[in-house]
């Protein structure tokens, strides 16, 4: 009976490795999910606060009339590896009647991680 009880605390062993295994191995696989995700949202407010800012800027500059494209801010402090592509603007009609539709993309090491658009009015 003493090798009995010997064999079955064995396996009782064996498959408590096991779960111990296995539960680590989900609770390891979601660490590494929930690290990917937040760096994804970081990423995204910072291409959102990039864009922001220079929405802003592109508000403050007067308003021109047959145009195809606004300057980017030159105070704008952006990150390495970061870049805005050069705001396009598009007039609603034609001729230019004093709305533009100004599309802005920012990129993170070459990939577009961000684009929005604003409507500029002339006032």
């Amino acid at each position: 009976m003493k090798g009995n009880s010997r064999g079955f605390a064995l396996i009782e062993n064996i498959v408590a490795l096991a779960l111990l295994g296995t539960v680590a191995i989900v609770f390891l696989g979601s660490i590494g999910t929930a690290t990917k995700a937040n760096l994804v949202g970081d990423k995204r407010v910072t291409a959102e606060s990039l864009a922001r800012n220079e929405f802003e800027y592109i508000k403050s500059c007067n308003y021109t009339y047959s145009v195809t494209e606004y300057p980017i801010d030159p105070t704008l402090s952006i990150p390495s590896g970061w870049s805005i592509e050069t705001p396009v603007v598009e007039a609603l009609r034609d001729p230019d009647d004093g709305i533009q539709k100004v599309t802005i993309t920012v990129q993170h090491d070459g990939k577009d991680v961000f684009s929005a658009f604003i409507y500029k009015i002339e006032r």
